[in-house]
């Protein structure tokens, strides 16, 4: 662990990027855990990516791996063989299964950032949210000025609650309860009583606001 350590934190940004796969199948290799060893290789490489990106946490490798669970365990086990040959690197372990997972772990991250991308682009993000709303408002789950007070939050990213009044065309206390049936579904949040409102994105609407976030379980 001292020379792992020592080999993959004095890195460049770019190197840190390009030897995250390195990393995530080495730290596999020495299994320092008795268990939970998978789950902190990954937590490190989404940690790594992070930071070396500045991505915010928008996306996450370990989505991507969970998508090709098979194919992801099949390289790990590529890359536990020894060298095969004298043209197969210096180490001890096979450099050719190396690189190959290096790009498969490239690729998918990639992909999920492509995948990001077009999820939570404005207008796509936003037709889902309302179209959410609406099918609520419909079942009488919320009221009909809702949408309204959702649509603003959307737009401007925090509304002052002295505005909500205004924006759905009422009074000051049927404006509370409208925000109180939003918070009870999870979709607004603020960080005191008198703070602004803002959007939040609660888990169990991932499927209707963000569909195919979760990758489905085989």
């Amino acid at each position: 662990m001292a020379r792992f350590e020592q080999v993959y934190s004095a890195t460049s940004r770019v190197e840190k990027i390009l030897s995250a796969a390195a990393a995530h199948h080495r730290l596999l290799w020495i299994h320092p855990f008795l268990d939970g060893n998978g789950r902190v290789a990954r937590l490190m490489s989404y940690a790594t990516l992070r930071d070396a990106l500045n991505s915010g946490g928008i996306w996450s490798i370990s989505r991507g791996l969970a998508r090709q669970h098979a194919k992801y365990k099949s390289h790990l086990v590529e890359c536990d063989l020894v060298r095969q040959g004298d043209f197969d690197g210096r180490g001890a372990r096979s450099e050719r299964a190396l690189v190959r997972f290096t790009e498969f772990f490239l690729r998918t991250c990639i992909d999920q950032v492509e995948f990001m991308g077009e999820l939570i682009k404005p207008n796509r993000l936003n037709t889902r949210i309302m179209a959410w709303a609406k099918d609520e408002v419909s079942l009488g789950n919320l009221s009909k000025p809702t949408p309204k007070m959702l649509q603003a939050l959307l737009y401007r990213g925090e509304l002052p609650r002295a505005e909500v009044a205004e924006i759905v065309g009422t009074t000051d206390q049927q404006a509370r309860r409208y925000v109180s049936e939003l918070k009870q579904f999870g979709v607004i949040q603020s960080k005191s009583t008198r703070a602004p409102l803002q959007t939040a994105f609660p888990a169990n609407l991932a499927n209707r606001w963000m569909p195919a976030l979760f990758p489905e379980q085989g």
